[in-house]
């Protein structure tokens, strides 16, 4: 009865069929558990969406394949031989939503906010933009920066200079009216809704889908409830039976695409502020031996994960870039709790009379936080207590709401929690690396941290980041050499313990809406929570006839 009322009560009339709305609307459901708090920042670690719905970036990088770039914002992009600069040429007709004309300033003014803020300097930028005309910019950088591109074209959200040069703290504001260039606008908000319309004046036309409206529930199996009621038209995440949507949704059909690499988040270090077992690295690798991944895959994620890298390598993607020189080029499937309890000993832990091991007179206890609701992930938590316990580490599971359990990321203010590493604006593990192991993308605990969540620095990793900026991403001759230390570093600390790289499944009314991807025209990573490639797909999708 809740879900009816909040499907039923988050929005506008429609008689139509299926989603909850009109013909013309399509309802999403993300994960958020319990009421959203308003935030169009997209710029903050807990925006609720926008980014490429609302602000645009300059093009649009398929990580899915390897696609050559949309254009969006951008129309064109060149570098200098040395990759020092790069310019770009802009489209002449895109306009804000409050009718202002879009120019090359409002690039260069949100690259500026982007590198004097490092709350929302994600990918550590350093170049300098300057306007050459109203439809081109010019950005140079003081070495060679080839890497910077797919990150600086495809993940900068461009923001209006008329309205975001008086915000004060612009990584902090919550922007509750957004103001855009793209294919949609806000039309309404309420904790268990919020409703996004179509810009009628968008320079590539008014998109054929009229409204988005994102709801509120209480998790993986709201979802899924909302789904066989015909309530909601886009899902990513798991459903009971999940190989045979088609045939137990009507109308429904389901992708999955191997993509996010689920990993324990660790808040690894103590110079930064982090304090508990798991700030000793023989505890993280402990913990890496002990997990038992067949049976996570088999219990919490109905197979439909795969094998994933300690060096963070997609190794289906990434195959010819895992390097060679790591211990494990793929993490074991089985547990090997030898290794486990060896490491725990050769770092002083004895086992006690309850099986626990100890030192110092503290037991090995943890805490991971997973957000109330998911339960794929809440299974695949409570499944590893039971498998650590079997070596000697005591995890006590921890569900909260999304809102906090983001916002103890953010701040590093948690021990353990589930998540996964995202990939960055191309097919390449270089952003995953620069994003999560840079220490440019870190803070202090109590400070937010976007994304380096992990407070991970390693002056080997930043350097080989630093050189990689200056080969050209074709060069792969050259770039596996630090490929290959980036990964046996990470491998050799682990702050984030690997667990599968997750299947990511997506069901969707195919019934209500055509022009959703698949797997022979993958032209977007095709989930309800990416950014900005939930946007692509809006683009795409039309009312069914």
């Amino acid at each position: 009865m809740a879900l009816g009322l909040v499907l039923t009560g988050c929005g506008g009339g429609g008689g139509g069929t299926g989603g909850g709305g009109g013909s013309d609307t399509l309802v999403a459901y993300t994960g958020q558990n319990g009421d959203y708090q308003i935030n169009f920042n997209p710029y903050s670690p807990t925006v609720i969406d926008g980014p490429g719905a609302i602000f645009e970036p300059l093009f649009f990088y398929n990580i899915a394949r390897k696609d050559k770039p949309r254009p969006r914002l951008g129309t064109a992009y060149s570098w200098n031989k040395e990759g020092t600069e790069l310019s770009v040429t802009l489209r002449p007709d895109a306009k804000w939503s409050d009718g202002r004309k879009f120019t090359a300033d409002d690039v260069v003014f949100t690259l500026d906010m982007i590198r004097k803020n490092p709350g929302m300097n994600g990918a550590g930028y350093s170049g300098t933009a300057k306007a050459v005309d109203a439809t081109h910019v010019k950005i140079t950088f003081g070495k060679p920066s080839f890497s910077d591109g797919p990150q600086i074209l495809g993940k900068s959200w461009i923001v209006p200079k008329h309205i975001w040069s008086k915000v004060g703290k612009p990584a902090e504001d919550v922007v509750k009216k957004p103001v855009g260039t793209g294919p949609f606008k806000l039309a309404e908000f309420k904790p268990q809704a919020f409703t996004l319309e179509a810009n009628q004046d968008y320079y590539g036309g008014a998109p054929a889908l009229k409204k988005v409206r994102f709801v509120a529930l209480s998790g993986n199996q709201s979802g899924a409830d909302a789904l066989k009621a015909g309530q909601i038209d886009w899902n990513t995440g798991p459903v009971p039976d999940i190989k045979n949507v088609s045939k137990n949704y009507p109308g429904y059909q389901a992708i999955t695409v191997p993509m996010n690499q689920a990993a324990l988040f660790t808040c690894s270090s103590a110079d930064l502020g982090c304090t508990g077992p798991q700030t000793d690295q023989a505890v993280r690798k402990a913990i890496y031996y002990a997990l038992d991944r067949t049976q996570l895959n088999a219990l919490a994620f109905e197979n439909t994960a795969s094998e994933i890298s300690p060096g963070f390598a997609l190794p289906e993607r990434d195959k010819a870039l895992v390097s060679d020189k790591l211990t494990d080029p793929i993490a074991p499937m089985k547990p090997h709790p030898d290794k486990a309890t060896g490491l725990l000993r050769d770092a002083g832990y004895t086992k006690g009379s309850d099986g626990i091991y100890a030192k110092s007179g503290k037991k090995l206890n943890l805490t991971v936080k997973v957000v109330s609701g998911w339960t794929d992930y809440i299974t695949a938590v409570n499944t590893m207590a039971e498998q650590l316990k079997k070596a000697g580490i005591k995890l006590t599971v921890q569900q909260v709401s999304w809102n906090e359990w983001s916002d103890a990321r953010g701040r590093g203010q948690y021990q353990l929690l589930i998540d996964s590493l995202s990939q960055g604006p191309a097919p390449d593990p270089y952003y995953t690396y620069s994003y999560f192991f840079s220490s440019k993308t870190t803070a202090p605990v109590g400070k937010s941290a976007n994304p380096n969540f992990a407070r991970f620095k390693n002056a080997k990793v930043d350097d080989a980041l630093d050189a990689l900026k200056a080969i050209d991403p074709q060069d792969t001759t050259a770039r596996q050499p630090y490929y290959d230390t980036i990964q046996t570093e990470i491998e050799k600390s682990m702050p984030y313990i690997p667990v599968l790289t997750g299947g990511t499944t997506s069901e969707y009314n195919a019934g209500k809406f055509t022009g959703w991807p698949s797997e022979d025209n993958l032209y977007a990573f095709p989930a309800v929570w990416g950014r900005p490639d939930n946007s692509q797909v809006f683009l795409h999708l039309k009312p069914a006839k």
